[in-house]
């Protein structure tokens, strides 16, 4: 467990995720989707917004903005002059919204590893899904393939994501399991690959070091914005409060799949993140982690 360090201020923060991503007031992705997780987890949250929208453009209608590099990089800043990032436990970061916030993301992840060097990059690679295709502006996707990987402790993506990452096509447990091994090899110790879809089941599959494990759930028939940001969160915080890469896989992938069950008994589009808010923390149904094989 991270020690507990004072600042200059007298304040003491224990559990600090700092997690830079895309907010909405209604309903929930991004920041809108990860904070209440993880709170409810028990880690303190430092939300800093890289876009605040009225809604998730999947509405076909939205009004906000796209905070500048500038923006966000103050926020960073703010928080780093309260003396609190030595108790930062991970950087959570995912949607950009603009190419130069990648920077700024980039340099808080190295401002909290200074800080404390036993802190975990998460790194959510937002680029679209299979659905939409691409939904991110010019050289964002490039720049997760290029330059965030090389330095990313954790990595997200869904299967479109990770096939952009790797060029290869994932049409298979075998080509998901070559995927996350390509996408191993360039940097991140852990890939957490999502929306592994086989027949009537979806699935969560971890690779590491150590191993792999596949963990499957029966597949909703409902379409939800935000339900891979939360699953990012609930991964890390599970993964942060257990230690253990299968633990944290069987409690993301319950707790998800509640939260969806929820939001589909209930008729809404939005995840019911708060209607389900008990099972993020204790999942009333436990999917068991299959190990696949041993380590790598």
């Amino acid at each position: 467990m991270l020690r507990c360090e004072s600042g200059k201020a007298g304040q003491r923060e224990l559990s600090g995720i700092l997690s830079i991503q895309s907010a909405v007031a209604y309903g929930h992705v991004g920041n809108s989707a990860a904070v209440f997780p993880l709170q409810r987890l028990g880690f303190e949250v430092w939300p800093v917004n890289t876009v605040q929208f009225s809604n998730h453009p999947g509405y076909g209608a939205w009004r906000g903005e796209v905070f500048t590099a500038a923006s966000v990089g103050a926020v960073i800043q703010g928080i780093a002059e309260r003396h609190v990032l030595s108790g930062c436990r991970a950087v959570l970061s995912g949607y950009l919204g603009d190419l130069a916030v990648g920077e700024v993301v980039l340099d808080a992840v190295a401002r909290v590893k200074s800080a404390n060097p036993a802190a975990l990059w998460c790194c959510d690679p937002v680029i679209g899904d299979a659905g939409t295709g691409r939904y991110v502006g010019p050289g964002i996707a490039e720049f997760f393939r290029d330059r965030a990987l090389a330095k990313a402790d954790l990595i997200t993506p869904n299967c479109f994501e990770a096939e952009f990452l790797t060029g290869v096509k994932i049409d298979s447990l075998e080509a998901a399991l070559a995927a996350c091994t390509a996408l191993r090899a360039r940097g991140p110790r852990l890939v957490l690959l999502t929306s592994l879809r086989q027949g009537e089941r979806i699935g969560l599959l971890a690779v590491a070091e150590a191993g792999s494990w596949l963990v499957e759930t029966p597949l909703l028939p409902l379409t939800a914005s935000g339900a891979g940001d939360a699953v990012a969160a609930l991964f890390l915080g599970h993964w942060l409060r257990s230690g253990d890469i299968a633990t944290a896989l069987e409690a993301a992938a319950g707790a998800i799949h509640a939260v969806l069950r929820q939001t589909l008994a209930a008729g809404q589009r939005e995840i019911q993140l708060i209607a389900a808010q008990d099972a993020l923390v204790a999942p009333p149904v436990r999917f068991p982690a299959r190990r696949l094989c041993g380590p790598s």
